[in-house]
């Protein structure tokens, strides 16, 4: 389907689901999701009811949620499909109870499909068969695989059955063209396909019986009508309808007046030299998992050229039996034959020399190549031969461009499929496909095949951990397979089992000749000694994806050497790329490397200890607290990072798997590296909201802290837990973890630890209402707060400032401020600065001073925007709105109000615990901006929005809530909770630590 208008949706719906626009393939997520894009697609322009959509896509198992799992699928599909060019245009519309998809949106292949049909069957019925062959063949071209392949739900079966229908039936019109061409032949293997798909319809088989006698082969076309027979007596207790046992009866009496072309239609198809070859190998057993990857592969080619396809990926990944099927589904455009080559790459011995290859094809084809000793006559040779031939060459596993290229034959419209492990860069391809390993859904369907689905279905979950455990290799999935089939007594459970750790797994994966491992140490054969180096400290990684950078520091290699490296471990089909500049290894491969790394353990050791120790430099480096404030324990010298910023985006690549770092360090036995890893790991997972995953690794850590000599690490971890749920609002629990790491401080003299504890009570005890315990904690902080700690310094006078806030003693506030915005910049973190600039504008606001709290925004706007928070970006702005406001210049203020709530809207309100609170403190102060101005009903609107967020009634937002309500009367409305306005707050309990969200007295 050409891409057409670049602002248009091309949806294709006759292979996997494609969404496309201006020619960009759309990611639109699970399964789920994209069955409810089919079926408010394919009812563009009408209204579909929340309870339809339901049971379109779940039918008799809907979700517990029922129609509230909707909305949730229609807002990502919305965010995928619309651009930033038509954005807001409604692709989706909704109202009350129903979805519709805008007509003007959507260009379906499906229409396309009609119109090519439509003209197909025109042409049969006016022009003949002749005509119509081409105008089929072009028809079928737009399948790309099974429709909608993969796709559950009612609704979307019930369109699949239809589209393969209307593939069928355009089968059947071309293969009765062939037939009445004369070209039977050509139609016999298609044929026997469709009848045994359908073996009771009896149209198809009179037009295989006919196909069959015009062939010369009248006992098969008997035969046929028999089997039919036998098995509508057996099934249904009939027989066989009038027209068909007339055309048997013809076939008995030989009767070419019936069973012949008519006069004149016959056009038989140019004559081979000799009956076309075919040495695809067979195969045992359906291709599962790879419908997409298929209908790539054969895909209509360039017409007039040679198609060269090639195929790569990790060993095992099913390069060459996707090939085969590919091959086998387009034979039948290749009249001179198929052709199937192992070039041995990976095989025992030496690899198959395109001499011999040339000289082996040339015999297949019937031309005498034993007298032609020279490799370029024989390539020569090849060339001439296949000039006039439509050929199909399968060259699996090649070692390189170069033994390839002089095999490409030279007839018009042949295609060559290429299987490599390598990437065949130097290789002119017309298309390339480098297989990822099998989803785990799809991983399970292989197994399924294989051991059966009632072994499957038993145990589900097993299932899905075996499928995990292969990480979709098929090749692992099928030698799994075969043991359970030859072990049938064996549960799958009992399978996972066998296969719990890295070295079992290895062993397990093991069938008579086939091997995972064998075969991954064939590629590492290949390589050569530098790679082989580099591929084994890969396998040593505490994360699955890494950059250059990691290797780098494992091998003490400057990153511009590894990274050449690595990327010819990708063209070697051993390493995975998953993204510029990001790498991975396949889970089995990774495996075999770190078995092959451990036969020298001292180099193992010390290349995983490095590999530690740059995410403990990367972590020290990104966070807020900067390299010198950790203790000295692990001194790591000169940082491989630029500077915070360069590590914290370093941070960011490694996404989930920072977590994974302390427990990899833990099982290497390195127990005090991986505290140091998870202290260091804390600041930089807060700042990403990332609390779960903080708590996670600083449990892990805490449990490990008594088998390590560093006596501070205890109430380090407790402090560092501490503040983690601080931020994430849980307080109580932060209490409790700020009270351990102060007794235990106080036990082993350590006055850091002690201060940072201090800090974190006074910020509870402020948010209590408590100011002199506040106080007095900050006092005990301040006067054993080390020298070198400018992060807590800066901290703990913050919080102090907030505490004369709440005491009503502003200038002593600023003077607070003053010192920590000193202390922050010694720190020379953005975050840090930005939310000291803060607290020092709320001071001025409590003096009534925003022209002073104005510059002090905009350098805290600056510094937040460089540092990626969101949220604080979102606090300076709305305060640049409230400044602006107390000036005089409500409409000024407004689209600073706007730009903060756009700001809050692209925070994950799953990582920030304020986020509900931000959006209506945005509103309410947009609100009084709008009373200001004398628009009351904008000013409405924004009261009621406040009041209508999900989480508007919790008790966490009882100042922001009477301050809506309060608007509301001040707009004259009347709401149901006013009277409760009375008994709320009148002014914020303000948080004293600028580590947690910073909210001013109001305005």
């Amino acid at each position: 389907m050409a891409d057409g208008d670049a602002g248009q949706l091309q949806v294709g719906l006759l292979g996997p689901l494609s969404v496309r626009r201006g020619g960009r393939q759309l990611e639109l997520g699970p399964v789920r999701r994209q069955a409810v894009l089919v079926a408010l697609v394919l009812r563009a322009g009408h209204r579909v009811t929340h309870e339809d959509l339901l049971d379109d896509v779940w039918g008799d198992h809907p979700p517990a949620t029922g129609v509230r799992v909707l909305p949730s699928h229609v807002y990502a599909l919305r965010h995928a499909l619309e651009t930033e060019a038509v954005q807001g245009t409604g692709v989706i519309r909704s109202g009350k109870g129903w979805y519709s998809f805008d007509a003007r949106e959507v260009r379906l292949d499906t229409d396309e499909l009609a119109a090519r049909s439509g003209r197909a069957h025109g042409a049969r019925a006016s022009a003949g068969p002749a005509a119509a062959l081409a105008l089929f063949g072009e028809a079928l071209a737009l399948f790309r695989g099974e429709p909608l392949a993969g796709l559950p739900g009612r609704y979307t079966n019930s369109v699949r059955r239809q589209l393969q229908e209307q593939r069928g039936t355009l089968r059947r019109g071309r293969l009765e063209c062939l037939v009445l061409l004369g070209r039977s032949a050509e139609a016999l293997e298609e044929l026997a396909e469709l009848t045994a798909s359908r073996p009771l319809d009896e149209g198809l088989l009179a037009l295989r019986i006919r196909a069959l006698y015009t062939s010369g082969r009248q006992a098969e076309a008997l035969d046929a009508f028999h089997v039919l027979r036998g098995r509508l007596r057996e099934e249904h207790g009939a027989e066989p309808g009038e027209e068909l046992r007339g055309l048997y009866e013809a076939v008995l009496r030989q009767d070419d007046t019936i069973l012949l072309p008519p006069p004149g239609t016959a056009v038989p198809a140019p004559v081979s030299p000799r009956p076309p070859v075919n040495e695809l190998p067979g195969d045992v057993g359906p291709l599962v998992g790879r419908e997409m990857e298929l209908a790539l592969l054969s895909g209509p080619a360039s017409p007039g050229g040679i198609t060269v396809v090639a195929v790569d990926g990790t060993p095992g990944i099913g390069k060459t039996r996707l090939s085969v099927q590919a091959a086998r589904q387009l034979a039948h455009l290749h009249p001179a034959g198929c052709l199937f080559v192992d070039l041995r790459a990976h095989a025992t011995g030496q690899p198959l020399s395109p001499r011999r290859a040339l000289a082996r094809m040339l015999r297949t084809l019937g031309r005498d190549s034993d007298r032609i000793g020279d490799e370029d006559e024989l390539v020569a040779a090849w060339r001439a031969a296949t000039s006039g031939l439509r050929l199909l060459l399968v060259l699996d596993d090649a070692v390189d461009a170069q033994q390839v290229r002089p095999l490409l034959p030279s007839g018009p419209d042949s295609t060559v499929i290429v299987t490599s492990r390598r990437r065949l860069a130097g290789l002119d391809a017309t298309r390339r496909h480098s297989l990822a390993p099998l989803p785990e859904a799809e991983g399970v369907r292989l197994l399924s095949s294989v051991v059966g689905p009632d072994r499957t279905d038993r145990e589900p979950e097993a299932a899905v951990e075996l499928a995990r455990l292969c990480d979709g290799l098929p090749l692992a999935l099928r030698i799994i397979g075969a043991r359970l089939q030859t072990r049938p007594e064996w549960t799958l459970a009992h399978m996972v089992g066998r296969m719990a750790g890295d070295e079992d797994r290895l062993k397990e994966l093991n069938a008579d000749d086939r091997s995972v491992a064998a075969a991954f140490q064939l590629s590492y054969e290949h390589l050569l000694p530098q790679q082989q180096h580099i591929f084994r400290v890969l396998g040593l990684s505490p994360t699955v994806e890494f950059d250059a950078r990691t290797p780098a520091a494992m091998l003490s290699l400057p990153a511009h050497e590894t990274g050449p490296a690595l990327e010819s471990l990708v063209d070697a089909g051993l390493v995975r790329q998953p993204r510029p500049g990001r790498y991975r290894l396949h889970d089995l491969v990774r495996a075999h490397a770190r078995r092959l790394a451990q036969a020298t353990p001292s180099t193992s050791r010390t290349a995983g200890t490095a590999a530690l120790r740059l995410h403990l430099d990367a972590a020290r480096m990104a966070s807020d607290w900067g390299p010198e404030g950790f203790p000295a324990a692990h001194p790591l010298g000169p940082s491989a990072f630029s500077g915070w910023r360069e590590a914290a985006d370093w941070l960011d690549e490694t996404r989930g798997e920072i977590v994974d770092v302390v427990t990899h360090a833990l099982s290497l036995g390195e127990k005090s590296l991986a505290c140091s890893i998870a202290e260091a790991q804390t600041d930089y997972l807060i700042s990403r909201g990332r609390h779960h995953d903080a708590r996670a690794v600083l449990g892990v850590a805490i449990e490990s802290t008594r088998h390590t000599s560093d006596r501070r690490m205890t109430a380090a971890l407790q402090n560092c837990m501490g503040l983690t749920e601080l931020f994430a609002s849980c307080v109580d629990p932060a209490r409790h973890w700020f009270e351990e790491a102060a007794s235990l401080s106080r036990r082993l003299g350590e006055p850091g630890e002690l201060a940072r504890a201090m800090t974190g009570l006074g910020a509870i005890a402020l948010q209590s209402g408590d100011t002199a315990a506040a106080e007095a904690h900050i006092k005990t902080a301040l006067e054993v707060i080390p020298r070198s700690d400018d992060w807590g310094a800066s901290s703990a006078h913050s919080t102090l400032g907030f505490t004369r806030i709440a005491q009503e003693r502003q200038e002593e506030a600023l003077a607070c401020f003053r010192v920590a915005l000193a202390r922050a910049r010694m720190v020379d973190r953005p975050r840090v600065q930005s939310r000291t600039l803060l607290c020092m504008a709320d001071a001025h606001f409590a003096l009534g001073q925003p022209h002073e709290a104005k510059p002090l925004l905009h350098e805290a706007a600056t510094l937040a925007t460089a540092a990626k928070d969101h949220m604080l970006l979102a606090l300076t702005l709305v305060r640049l709105g409230t400044a602006a406001h107390q000036e005089g210049n409500p409409d000024t203020a407004m689209p600073y109000f706007g730009r903060a709530l756009t700001v809050q809207r692209d925070m994950k309100r799953v990582d920030e615990p304020q986020w509900g609170r931000v959006e209506m403190d945005i509103r309410c102060r947009a609100g009084r901006a709008h009373l200001t101005a004398g628009r009351r009903d904008e000013a409405r609107r924004q009261f009621q929005a406040a009041l209508s967020l999900p989480d508007a009634d919790a008790p966490a937002h009882d100042h922001e809530r009477t301050q809506a309500i309060h608007g509301l009367q001040a707009c004259g409305a009347h709401h149901s909770t006013a009277a409760d306005a009375a008994d709320a707050p009148q002014r914020d309990v303000v948080p004293a630590l600028d580590s947690v969200p910073i909210w001013s007295a109001g305005t």
